[in-house]
């Protein structure tokens, strides 16, 4: 896929079907984007679990926060990424790796790294890149 632009119908649909998101580089300090998109999401009834190895255990806008992927108890519809792009690639890693693979990995703005998305699609998983569901969705979905 070509990730220079996404179809408004193509990003509609992941925001209208996902319900449960694992939202990686989760930061409790609200002044941090990955807080106030949390809080959005969060607000729009998407339930959303925090990620952030130095955060585990304890709680980011009253939902546990998990070190990994893996250690969430539950399947994700969708992984957003609050991390740099060089990390994509292991996160994509570690997503097509789980027992039931996230159906869409989402970077956040900043995030790409298209040798990513094409592991990731080639696993089956949808993919946005530079783009936040904070922003499409009251542009697509609301």
């Amino acid at each position: 896929m070509n990730h220079d632009r996404y179809d408004d119908a193509y990003i509609a649909d992941i925001l209208k079907t996902t319900k449960t998101i694992a939202l990686l580089g989760a930061s409790p300090n609200p002044d941090r984007p990955s807080n106030g998109v949390m809080r959005f999401l969060l607000s729009k009834g998407y339930t959303v679990i925090p990620v952030n190895p130095g955060q585990a255990g304890k709680e980011i806008l009253g939902q546990t926060v998990y070190a990994k992927l893996s250690d969430i108890p539950q399947p994700v519809d969708m992984v957003d990424v609050f991390r740099a792009p060089e990390f994509l690639d292991g996160i994509v890693a570690e997503a097509s790796g789980l027992p039931q693979p996230p159906q869409v990995i989402w970077g956040q703005l900043g995030v790409r790294d298209d040798d990513a998305a094409a592991k990731a699609e080639a696993a089956g998983i949808k993919v946005v890149m530079n783009r936040c569901p904070a922003i499409e969705y009251p542009r697509l979905v609301a």
